[in-house]
């Protein structure tokens, strides 16, 4: 098992100089994540037009940036712990910064897809690192107020990000936006540098096969459900990737058993409260990635709307997350982690439904859809800050690696709700019939947490939680 995160630095100055400041520098990178990753959303409409591509085509733009982001993030995990998590963090902000210009430069489909494919693979340390950060840098008493900022910046990014895109993609083009991106690197690698305290990381010995196997395993299996928006690639090929998925996580898993330092803590992993949250988590970001990119495509092809009004529209449901994130900690605080998480879970299957009314029989007048996202946006608030704070309390969520699956379990579900818009639209329209995967993510996910009840129960009664 590898070494946890919790360990506190040798020079305690230094950690309250890294505090505020040292926070401010992450969420930069938070913000600066968030933004790679849902910036083309409101433009997908335009770049399909430029290139004269289809849907199963041109969504390989946003979800080839989920694919490699997703997979790749326990080993960055790992690399953070090992090496340091400073310098880790600096080199995915460097490298976010070279993908975002070539990226804005790119002349074709194939060389944007590219680029956004090494994108999702250099910003992969983003989540599992800042969030190791954090753990690292406050208490257990400050913990929960730290990942609420988190969770507000990464909801901001949410707002800004593709209204933003919408709004440059309306004024200028979708090019500049992602330009953007390269300066706000530079000014959180410039703080990051100055405020946050050096991680010297841990001599920790990486399990090649175990690493190797898991994450070709969770790529495969990923991007098999991600081909079924593609209807040209034939079923033995579907079906070749899923068997070679389950077969390397199980070889991931049987390895991690007989080796003393696993990638994979499997026998960590099984903790009620890890599995609830990942569980979690994978719903309200599979919603998410579903919403963020259905809404803007359905306003601009169904109801003839600009890009620029599409981010408009769609800000109501990343707004209302920001907003009632700093609010969660004091629900946290009142009713739990567990009941918090449950109740959203509960409200956001219920505010799905209603969009899947609204999209299906709702009047051309916009306000319904930005009625429903607003409740849309307080349930995920209520699953994402319980969820990511009571990971980092497990004990599989104080190793690198653990945090990294914790966050591939997320941000796959956040690459399959975008690719799920593909799928089920070969099945109908843009509208109702897409949201069908985010529903029924979302009623296993309560399911699941009624079958842990009893076990998070007794967990409870022997500890805080």
């Amino acid at each position: 098992m590898s070494t946890t995160l919790s360990t506190l630095p040798d020079d305690t100055a230094r950690i309250r100089r890294g505090g505020r400041l040292g926070l401010f520098a992450v969420l930069i990178g938070t913000f600066v994540g968030t933004l790679s990753n849902n910036l083309l959303n409101v433009p997908l409409h335009s770049i399909l037009l430029e290139f004269e591509a289809p849907l199963s085509s041109g969504i390989f733009v946003i979800v080839g940036f989920m694919l490699t982001f997703a997979v790749s993030m326990p080993l960055f995990g790992w690399f953070g712990e090992r090496y340091g998590l400073r310098l880790v963090y600096c080199l995915a902000l460097i490298g976010t910064a070279i993908c975002s210009i070539g990226a804005a430069l790119a002349p074709n489909l194939p060389a944007l897809v590219a680029w956004r494919v090494f994108a999702g693979l250099a910003a992969a340390s983003f989540a599992p690192v800042i969030m190791a950060l954090i753990s690292w840098m406050f208490g257990a008493h400050h913990r929960a107020v730290a990942i609420s900022a988190w969770a507000t910046v990464n909801g901001l990014g949410q707002a800004i990000g593709p209204s933003a895109g919408g709004l440059v993609d309306g004024w200028l083009t979708w090019r500049w936006a992602l330009g953007s991106l390269a300066p706000m690197c530079l000014i959180g690698l410039v703080a990051t540098i100055a405020f946050v305290p050096r991680h010297r990381g841990s001599p920790l010995k990486l399990d090649l096969p175990g690493a190797t196997t898991f994450t070709l395993g969770a790529g495969a299996s990923i991007l098999s459900v991600l081909m079924l928006a593609n209807s040209s690639v034939p079923w033995p090929v579907h079906v070749a990737l899923v068997g070679a998925g389950v077969v390397l996580i199980g070889v991931s898993v049987w390895w991690s058993r007989r080796t003393d330092h696993p990638f994979v803590p499997v026998h960590l992993m099984g903790e009620p409260r890890y599995v609830l949250n990942s569980v979690a988590g994978f719903s309200q970001m599979f919603t998410i990635g579903s919403i963020l990119v259905l809404i803007p495509l359905y306003l601009t092809s169904m109801r003839g709307m600009s890009t620029a009004q599409a981010g408009l529209v769609l800000l109501a449901l990343p707004v209302t997350m920001a907003v009632v994130a700093s609010s969660i900690p004091r629900a946290i605080r009142k009713w739990g982690l567990t009941r918090t998480l449950v109740s959203g879970l509960v409200l956001l299957t219920v505010s799905v439904a209603l969009l899947a009314v609204v999209l299906a029989f709702g009047p051309a007048n916009s306000w319904l859809t930005v009625s429903v996202l607003v409740i849309n946006g307080i349930g995920i608030a209520m699953v994402q800050t319980p969820a990511s704070t009571g990971a980092t309390q497990t004990l599989a969520g104080q190793s690198g690696s653990g945090l990294g699956i914790f966050n591939l379990v997320r941000f796959s579900g956040s690459a399959m709700g975008a690719g799920s818009i593909a799928v089920l639209s070969r099945f109908g329209d843009l509208g109702a019939t897409t949201l069908f995967g985010s529903l029924v993510v979302l009623v296993a996910a309560i399911l699941v947490a009624l079958i842990l009840y009893r076990p998070l129960r007794d967990q409870r009664r022997h500890g805080s939680f």
